[in-house]
């Protein structure tokens, strides 16, 4: 069995996303450590962008019932404590959250989450450290695939994600959402919705393919490991995620996010 340092270690998507909506993996592609999130970088999503001057902003298709914001929540520039209370009480396990950067957290996972449909994770995006250890993958030369065994490295944080209770993940959202919605509008304009976004996040990692395993990689030209079909070396860093877990993951990771939709869809 051979290991390498992944190009995207798998992480937890903590919490408040799907802060909402819970936990979810993937792998990071950038080197390095996360940066500041005085620095996001937006999607580059035509649909998450603010209408152009002289036209009517899009209309809010997810609207959020801002009246079960909680009122007495800080500012975000000072919501950095209460927002990890919160999380720690979603997590059960706070070992869990040792992947989170606890600086800025709500603007980390807003940009996080905002770029996970894109193909690339630029590393100031990120809100978590990668996690111990490397991809493994097996096989010898031009015939390698990523080893089972990565399957147990991720199976923490797809347990912690498919078990966690929507409509408790729900309700922390709802109660922090006015935070999400300034830390979007920062950075996707004033007329950006964010709860809008989270749900067309969703609805796109439920589009990940489900390739035949186990899964064949190759060396890229930088030397990092590459999927070797082209159409999933392609897929956006979300989808991609979805793919390189188990079957048996990917399939409890989409039905929790199907779950965690629609209470946030309805608002």
């Amino acid at each position: 069995m051979r290991k390498t340092s992944p190009r995207w270690p798998w992480v937890l998507v903590a919490a408040v996303v799907l802060a909402a909506a819970g936990w979810m993996l993937w792998p990071r592609h950038d080197a390095g450590a996360p940066g500041a999130a005085s620095a996001p970088t937006p999607s580059a999503d035509p649909a998450a962008r603010p209408a152009p001057d002289g036209t009517r902003a899009p209309a809010i298709a997810h609207p959020i019932d801002i009246d079960a914001a909680d009122a007495a929540i800080p500012p975000l520039a000072d919501s950095d404590a209460v927002a990890w209370e919160a999380l720690s009480g979603l997590a059960g396990d706070p070992a869990l959250l040792d992947v989170l950067l606890r600086e800025h957290i709500v603007r980390r996972l807003v940009v996080m989450i905002d770029n996970l449909t894109e193909p690339r994770m630029p590393t100031r995006a990120l809100a978590m450290r990668p996690l111990p250890g490397g991809l493994s993958t097996e096989g010898d030369g031009a015939t390698r695939w990523i080893a089972q065994a990565n399957a147990q490295r991720y199976e923490p944080y797809v347990a912690a994600f498919a078990q966690a209770d929507p409509q408790r993940v729900a309700a922390a959202y709802r109660r922090f959402y006015p935070l999400f919605q300034q830390a979007y509008a920062e950075i996707a304009g004033g007329d950006a919705y964010f709860n809008d976004r989270l749900v067309a996040v969703i609805d796109h990692l439920l589009q990940a393919p489900e390739p035949a395993q186990p899964l064949p990689v190759v060396d890229g030209a930088d030397g990092k490991v590459r999927l070797a079909d082209p159409a999933l070396e392609a897929l956006s860093v979300g989808q991609k995620a979805l793919v390189r877990l188990s079957p048996d993951q990917r399939e409890r990771v989409k039905r929790q996010l199907r779950s965690l939709r629609g209470p946030l869809a309805q608002g």
